[in-house]
């Protein structure tokens, strides 16, 4: 052989190294992301009530008529702690508690509001009541309709001592039914959002402040157990506000509400020009609020936010997807300790605000899609409802560990990652992000314990991978529905051997994993 020859067959062999390498980058799998996490099964750790799962949203009050609607809460109560339901419109004219004759005398009906509230407590649930909208017969603008495809009126009552008599009225008729200890136990929330568009009252916050003033009075009249609170506000505006004329005025409070959405603007929330990621928003206006009452003549007052999502524009690579396992897990994580209850805007997609729902996975609020098919956050919710009472301390932003009664160890683990698509049109994908493999070491575990694992990810619980491999379709036929609806069950568990308090979880990008260790 030729030097010449020797040295092309080098070469060669060098080239083809080279692709051998080169092929070998190309299929290994992707890196992962190791995540230490260490835990002492016998620290004291710090309560950790379940303040997430206290109260949800529903679409407005007439749709609790409805049997789809309660199907839905049935589902909900077996998988969760949730206590109460909150919707809109109870005073909204399709309730039908106003009504004014030819004479102009005013009269009340109560059939479906007690129709309303009987299914809320026969479905092991209580009502969250949001005072509102304006009944048509006491508004003073009839025009003043609000965009929603049901068109509520929310306009200023006409006259203070029309809307006084009703309150006063559907008080004494809810205390009458269901008693007083019963009625004590809800929540009377005065308007929606009156800081935006949901109120035509101006000022908006002055006269906000009169319709509050007037409600709560008319229902302390009633009696003074009954719980009132407000201002009910979209990014968690006028809290301190609202105190400081509740403490001026010697009106009422129990309770201090607002709003947040993870797709809210830091100039709306906070007037200033952050960019604040979804991942941290909802947390940060809870931080907001709670400082502004700790500032307050009413340090010690309950905050309560009675709406809550990742986004508020129905966007369906959000709403619908896995992105809202580890969204709402490392919500929980932020907002602990900062708030009595959040409001998770809602239950279901048995919902109306935008027209009737043509589409089971159009980015609805709800954890249940239309046609009664669990949504992977349905599941997230279900899988953190394990969580225990007491939370032990971790290092860890992508960690919640906790202890049971019983001393049962419960630990959710996720991967957070940005959704694919941010628009109201489904973009198809993979989140950008790699795998975590989270590397667990207990102390103080008894040798024989073991390992039960939940999953929520693309592959697990997750309805929408389905309905992708189906073309999406606007109306699913029968047979379809019954295949998303096995596809949207949560999956069954996994158990694992520990070895000396140890074990690895492999959790893929937007996966959410609860383990519990007995």
């Amino acid at each position: 052989m030729t030097l010449s020859a020797s040295l092309r067959q080098l070469a060669l062999g060098l080239c083809a190294a080279a692709l051998l390498l080169a092929g070998t980058a190309v299929a290994a799998p992707p890196a992962t992301t190791a995540v230490s996490l260490h835990v002492d099964a016998r620290a004291q750790g710090t309560p950790f009530p379940h303040f997430w799962e206290q109260m949800l949203g529903s679409g407005r009050a007439a749709l609790a008529l409805r049997d789809d609607y309660r199907k839905d809460l049935d589902a909900v109560h077996q998988a969760t702690g949730v206590g109460y339901i909150r919707f809109h419109g109870i005073l909204d004219h399709d309730v039908g508690l106003v009504q004014r004759d030819a004479q102009g005398r005013i009269s009340y009906n109560f059939s479906y509001v007690d129709q309303i509230y009987d299914g809320l407590l026969e479905h092991g649930f209580k009502p969250f009541v949001e005072l509102g909208f304006m009944p048509p017969e006491l508004t003073s603008d009839p025009a003043a309709l609000h965009p929603f495809w049901y068109h509520p009126n929310v306009a200023p009552p006409k006259d203070y001592t029309e809307w006084d008599a009703m309150i006063g009225a559907l008080a004494k008729h809810l205390v009458e039914r269901y008693g007083i200890d019963e009625v004590a136990s809800w929540y009377f929330e005065v308007w929606n959002e009156p800081n935006i568009g949901f109120w035509t009252g101006q000022p908006a916050q002055a006269s906000y402040f009169t319709l509050y003033d007037h409600t709560a009075r008319a229902l302390k009249a009633v009696s003074p157990r009954l719980r009132v609170g407000g201002p009910a506000t979209a990014q968690a505006a006028w809290a301190g506000d609202f105190l400081a004329h509740a403490h001026k005025s010697k009106v009422p409070v129990d309770f201090v509400s607002s709003h947040v959405y993870g797709d809210d603007t830091a100039d709306n929330v906070f007037h200033s020009d952050e960019k604040i990621p979804r991942a941290d928003m909802v947390c940060r206006a809870v931080d907001k609020v709670h400082r502004e009452i700790a500032a307050s003549p009413y340090p010690h007052l309950p905050l309560i936010f009675s709406e809550y999502n990742a986004s508020y524009a129905n966007l369906p690579n959000v709403t619908d997807t896995v992105f809202m396992g580890p969204w709402l897990a490392n919500t929980i994580r932020q907002c602990a300790g900062k708030v009595e209850a959040m409001s998770y805007w809602s239950f279901s997609d048995v919902f109306e605000e935008q027209g009737i729902v043509r589409n089971p996975f159009y980015g609805g609020f709800g954890l249940i899609a239309a046609n009664r098919i669990t949504k992977p956050a349905f599941n997230a919710f279900a899988l953190l409802h394990k969580l225990g009472e007491r939370q032990l301390a971790t290092k860890s932003d992508s960690a919640l560990v906790t202890r049971r009664g019983d001393g049962t160890l419960v630990i959710a683990l996720w991967n957070y990652a940005p959704p694919v698509g941010d628009t109201a049109s489904y973009t198809p994908g993979k989140p950008a992000g790699t795998p975590k493999r989270f590397d667990v070491a207990v102390k103080h575990l008894p040798a024989a314990a073991r390992a039960t694992v939940w999953r929520v990810d693309e592959t697990h619980g997750n309805a929408v991978a389905a309905f992708d491999r189906m073309g999406r379709p606007d109306s699913p036929s029968r047979a379809q529905i019954a295949q998303l609806r096995a596809a949207g069950a949560l999956a069954a568990p996994e158990t694992m051997d520990v070895h000396s308090g140890k074990l690895a979880i492999d959790v893929p990008v937007q996966g959410l994993v609860v383990i519990e260790l007995r």
